[in-house]
């Protein structure tokens, strides 16, 4: 099927408008352009369907205040432009509204705007000499938060993480403040929540009890949990905390797609994945509804991209082939800023791959290799000599790797994989066996819903190469380890069905045959798997 490498949620990116269907090729990948100052200072209405927040600030405007709010509430759930335009329109009420600038600057940074980000802080600590004492703390910690963003140290994030324990000692029910406090916990000091760790997890239920009608609680304890599976330090905890809240989410904030999505996300985690579907078709309409409705060019939506990624490959895990190719190939379509959806490109190439169709697949991955992006001339690399196995196409794949480090480290596994399945196809088995083994190993060490959806279909990848190799010792050991992984997984049975049925245990191939044509259910009806389970378990 396909390889879904781990997204993190959060960047400073967007998604460009879909190439034309009517063409049939999609549009190639190209940088993100810059999101227009204008489109920033639209003005804005009052929002509805996206979630509760409020902190009280130092304006007298009840109309700044609430745009402040509504400001904040997008800011919780990523949606970054909507943020920047309800902060502007809080400061054309109160111009004086320093902590509105601190705020703006968040937004400008997710955007892609550092420079316009760096100016809205300077604006907002200008102001601040004239705010109260809560807002100038929020200016203080947003100043100290910027400078561990620029020079990541852990001196910096220290002095950051220190500043908010002072706040919330002069303010202990301040809400904002215990959120800003469990985003802190994560080591990455630009982490707006996706990446909170267990450690989070006292801070947003201390936020939950102090605003229960907000939604960001919720949703930073949905990622908590998700991130920390085995928790149980607090009531609900692990994966089924992770889905309590994640349902509070969605239900809170309708109107907002990462709502969906992570609901979606957290189901996906718990192999509910036709659950999932219909989450992340949600965020999806939701997306298309707002960018067609704003008359916002889709190259400036970073979640776009995001949800398709995870739509497309939770479809081809169902056996919905002709969808996941769409979503795939529309996600193919949109730039990026972020390295890792840069190397999720390889999406719709391997997919082509596994489909049969690898002159198409060459196709796409020539796009990636002169994508701008380090991460995508790799990911282009090694889906083309995925496509056409050899010397030379291996050759240059690693000649890319060499030449860009942190790409390379990022795609060891996946060159790996590639490598030991070459190895098999000319005979070096004993290599290719060792090689293609470790890779397992490592790949079911991943954990989280995006990374085991990679290792789904990177296993199963495996598999087939070993069966073409005709190396069924290491195809049935491949098919013992997926079984293992996931075993609500229909390659997963028919993989085995395989390797059972080559060693002449009829009857368990049968099983495994008809276990395999059950969970395709709902897979196209022209899928060659299906049909080949159906007819081997009669």
């Amino acid at each position: 099927m396909i390889a879904v490498t781990v997204c993190r949620a959060l960047a400073a990116l967007a998604a460009i408008a879909i190439a034309s269907r009517a063409a049939g090729q999609p549009q190639s990948p190209r940088e993100i352009p810059k999101v227009p100052a204008a489109l920033l200072q639209r003005p804005v209405t009052a929002a509805k369907g996206i979630g509760h927040a409020h902190d009280a600030v130092g304006t007298t405007s009840k109309s700044a205040q609430a745009f402040y709010d509504q400001g904040i509430a997008y800011l919780h759930s990523y949606v970054w432009i909507e943020a920047a335009r309800a902060f502007n329109q809080a400061l054309r009420d109160d111009a004086a509204l320093a902590i509105a600038e601190g705020q703006l600057s968040i937004a400008l940074t997710e955007l892609n705007a550092p420079a316009e980000a760096h100016a809205a802080l300077d604006r907002a600590r200008a102001l601040a000499a004239k705010a109260n004492d809560h807002d100038r703390r929020h200016i203080e910690a947003r100043r100290l938060q910027m400078a561990a963003e620029d020079h990541p140290s852990e001196a910096a994030l220290t002095a950051y993480r220190a500043a908010l324990d002072e706040a919330l000692k002069a303010f202990p029910n301040d809400a904002e403040f215990w959120l800003l406090r469990g985003n802190a916990e994560s080591p990455d000091p630009a982490d707006r929540g996706q990446g909170s760790v267990a450690g989070s997890i006292r801070y947003y239920e201390k936020a939950r009890s102090l605003a229960p009608d907000d939604d960001a609680p919720v949703h930073f304890l949905t990622h908590a949990y998700e991130n920390s599976r085995s928790v149980r330090g607090s009531p609900g905890g692990g994966s089924d905390g992770a889905l309590a809240t994640a349902e509070l989410y969605a239900k809170a904030a309708p109107s907002i797609p990462h709502a969906q999505h992570m609901h979606g996300h957290v189901l996906l985690g718990r192999g509910r994945v036709g659950e999932a579907v219909a989450a992340f078709e949600s965020a999806d309409r939701i997306d298309r509804a707002y960018l067609a409705g704003e008359k916002i060019p889709a190259e400036y939506e970073w979640h776009f991209e995001h949800n398709l990624d995870l739509l497309g490959a939770s479809y081809a895990y169902l056996g919905r082939m002709q969808k996941a190719e769409q979503a795939l190939k529309d996600a193919f379509a949109l730039p990026t800023a972020l390295a890792v959806q840069a190397f999720n490109k390889r999406n719709y190439p391997a997919l082509l791959t596994s489909l049969g169709r690898r002159d198409q697949a060459r196709q796409a991955a020539a796009t990636l290799i002169e994508h701008p992006s380090s991460f995508a001339r790799v990911a282009g690399r090694i889906e083309d000599a995925r496509a056409l196995p050899g010397p030379a196409t291996i050759n240059a794949a690693l000649t890319e790797i060499r030449a860009s480090p942190p790409a390379g480290a990022f795609a060891a596994t996946q060159f790996a994989v590639l490598q030991g399945a070459y190895f098999l196809r000319v005979n070096q088995r004993e290599r290719g066996d060792s090689m293609l083994r470790q890779a397992v190993q490592k790949l079911r060490m991943l954990t989280g819903p995006d990374a085991h959806m990679d290792g789904v279909f990177t296993l199963e990848g495996i598999a087939r190469a070993s069966r073409e190799a005709d190396d069924w010792e290491l195809a049935a050991w491949v098919a013992g380890q997926m079984m293992e992984y996931d075993p609500n997984y229909a390659g997963s049975h028919f993989a085995s069905a395989l390797a059972l049925e080559r060693a002449g245990n009829e009857k368990g191939a049968r099983q495994a045959f008809a276990a395999a044509a059950r969970l395709w259910s709902t897979a196209d009806a022209n899928l060659p798997e299906l049909n080949l389970a159906k007819q081997k378990s009669r």
